[in-house]
């Protein structure tokens, strides 16, 4: 399996990309026990800052961000993690999100993860984060997974919080995956008849009207 990291964080290091590798490393440790081979790849969205600018500006995606993009919608999971600014996720995670298209993550299995300066941000996860990607009709596993610096080593030191709750969001996707067997595809485009047939269609007698086409399927 594959397994995309998109770690929106601005500082090197960042405790974003703290949390994802958290999250990567659980999610891998999960599958591996489940039987299944895993890749764990990486993207630092600051890295291509630039370039989504530059595509939500001309509409391309130059050579490096359009394989970056690919190496996102091909996955068969995603582990995306933020930043908490003003309350909601990074525009710069918004702006990689509106540079794909939004259907190309239909069905696809998301942990999503947010570090923060207070515990107060956690509920963005489900305010803000979670309906993005309803939107994009990802299946986000139910445990959302927030640091702030209490969390970073609290509790007992067998035990620390945030790594229960990031094992809690590993076993909820490797189970996501075990149960999702259908291949993700593009949606077929409606077929629509030509505007002057469609205009004619109002004069005509039910009977006589022309129906569109319908799409051949071999599923």
């Amino acid at each position: 399996m594959k397994i995309t990291v998109v770690s929106a964080g601005l500082g090197v290091p960042s405790s974003s990309r703290m949390l994802a590798d958290q999250l990567s490393h659980a999610v891998s440790e999960e599958l591996t026990a489940r039987g299944k081979s895993v890749a764990v790849s990486t993207v630092e969205v600051r890295d291509y800052a630039v370039d989504i600018a530059n595509n939500l500006v001309t509409g391309f995606a130059p050579p490096s961000l359009a394989s970056m993009l690919r190496e996102i919608t091909e996955a068969d999971a995603l582990v995306v993690v933020t930043p908490v600014f003003s309350g909601s996720y990074s525009g710069l995670l918004k702006s990689l999100f509106d540079v794909i298209d939004n259907t190309a993550l239909r069905g696809m299995p998301v942990i999503l993860g947010a570090t923060g300066g207070s515990a107060r941000h956690s509920l963005m996860l489900d305010h803000a984060m979670r309906p993005l990607f309803s939107y994009l009709r990802a299946r986000v596993v139910p445990t959302a997974v927030y640091a702030s610096p209490q969390d970073w080593g609290a509790g007992d030191d067998d035990e620390p919080v945030l790594n229960e709750r990031v094992r809690r969001a590993a076993r909820e996707l490797a189970e996501m995956t075990g149960t999702y067997s259908t291949p993700r595809s593009p949606e077929e485009p409606l077929a629509s008849l030509p505007f002057e047939d469609l205009l004619a269609n109002i004069t005509k007698p039910a009977g006589q009207r022309t129906q569109a086409p319908e799409h051949s399927s071999n599923r």
